[in-house]
């Protein structure tokens, strides 16, 4: 019957620094012993001190890139990361509808650096189009604000903003704690069918975290093209990513947040049944 590689679609601003957006996301795939390919958004101007300038790249040509991508290769799973504006998001969803995968949808907004990456009328469409097609949303403390105006300070604040995610359309909520202080993280996942997950790693003293959400959604992606339960996908794509800024810690890569060690240990390319 032959075999062909577990394939992933990343949906994505591209950053030519290297640690963020699509160049993350196809090195996280390479790492899990995935095949990537690629629907790029805009071209970012950024380096890990921050983002200088944003060129958006027409709705119609992301759309192209995702039907050549999707017809052909066919695959089983999506991650999708910076949609910046409202525009896109109507273009795009009609034609991700079309594909039975699962999306794993990092709600990209605000850079490491804290630069804006979301235009303003972006957030109401991202939350009645997109929210619905997606297996998984996957917003930081701050997007999560952003998306449900709550003031988010504690776990007890994360847990009722992803009810309010809920609420809003989602299927499935992980909003990530690494913002909150303290030596242990918290992450907290929550479904519509009420199922609530927490999980938690150790604090990393480092400064190279450029790119941290951008990979996890990835891995998610990853593992879920490779068969996994999205619950196992999230477990196994978090300690990914804590044994990748594990291993790069004390690596210096540019003046400010530098990236994660994608390739500390990455496994060989997987096969499965056509």
């Amino acid at each position: 019957m032959g075999s062909k590689y577990p394939s992933v679609l990343t949906i994505a601003g591209s950053d030519c620094s290297g640690g963020a957006g699509i160049q993350a996301d196809l090195k996280t795939f390479a790492a899990l012993g995935c095949y990537g390919t690629s629907a790029i958004t805009a071209i970012t101007v950024q380096n890990t001190v921050g983002v200088q300038k944003l060129h958006k790249l027409p709705p119609e040509l992301v759309k192209d890139q995702i039907i050549a991508v999707m017809d052909d290769i066919q695959c089983a799973a999506i991650k999708i990361g910076m949609i910046h504006n409202r525009r896109l998001t109507e273009t795009i969803a009609p034609t991700l509808k079309e594909y039975k995968v699962p999306i794993i949808f990092d709600p990209v907004m605000v850079a490491t650096s804290g630069d804006l990456l979301l235009e303003a009328d972006a957030v109401d469409s991202l939350k009645k189009v997109l929210f619905p097609l997606c297996a998984l949303v996957t917003p930081n403390l701050d997007e999560a604000s952003v998306l449900t105006s709550m003031e988010i300070c504690s776990l007890r604040d994360m847990e009722n903003a992803a009810w309010s995610l809920i609420e809003e359309g989602c299927k499935a909520v992980l909003i990530k704690g690494g913002h909150l202080k303290g030596t242990e993280l918290f992450d907290l996942y929550l479904d519509h069918q009420g199922e609530q997950h927490i999980f938690s790693t150790t604090w990393i003293d480092t400064n190279n975290t450029h790119g941290t959400g951008c990979t996890l959604s990835s891995a998610i992606a990853a593992y879920m093209a490779r068969g996994l339960d999205l619950l196992t996908a999230i477990e196994k794509a978090r300690q990914y990513v804590h044994k990748a800024i594990l291993y790069g810690k004390n690596v210096k890569t540019g003046k400010g947040h530098g990236p994660l060690n994608h390739s500390f240990d990455p496994e060989k390319m997987q096969f499965g049944r056509l």
